[in-house]
């Protein structure tokens, strides 16, 4: 029997340490200070979002030549990994290069104004202004011929003469 018998009447196991009465049988936690002195960790700070990365159009010409250059199986891989990219790249690159390789625009898209639409609502603006200058000649009317007790004469609109 590989078990010991101890003085206050629990056994122990050979290879296991001693405990006593109140001791737990959990493993040391860790929390406090390092007991092995030696270089400290990576660094806690994380930036808070990747930065993305940008290619020039001038570089993705650049790689798609190289590319189109390899001839035997296994160059194109080789290259991909020397510069860090993905096959992705390249199938996006050959239809931007096709397509013009024109950076694309970002933000959102500017309004196409139709030069009919714009002449319009600058003489819609004009004759609202002309409309408020009207209406306001008309109360002015309205409240001189009030105080000097002139009747004005019943106004008749065009609405109002088709219907005779």
């Amino acid at each position: 029997m590989d078990a010991t018998r101890r003085t206050d009447g629990e056994e122990a196991t050979v290879g296991e340490p001693e405990r006593r009465g109140g001791e737990r049988s959990e493993a040391p936690r860790s929390g406090g200070s390092p007991t092995v002195e030696g270089k400290p960790g990576p660094d806690p700070e994380v930036e808070a979002r990747p930065k993305r990365r940008r290619f020039t159009p001038k570089y993705k010409l650049e790689i798609l030549r190289k590319a189109d250059a390899c001839t035997r199986p296994g160059q194109v891989g080789e290259l991909l990994r020397r510069e860090g990219l993905y096959s992705s790249h390249l199938v996006h690159w050959r239809r931007q290069r096709d397509a013009g390789l024109a950076p694309k625009k970002r933000g959102p898209k500017a309004e196409i104004v139709n030069p009919k639409v714009k002449r319009l609502e600058q003489e819609n603006r004009r004759l609202e202004r002309k409309l408020k200058k009207a209406e306001a000649i008309i109360a002015f009317q309205k409240k001189v011929h009030e105080l000097l007790g002139i009747p004005l004469k019943p106004f008749v609109s065009e609405e109002d003469e088709g219907d005779d």
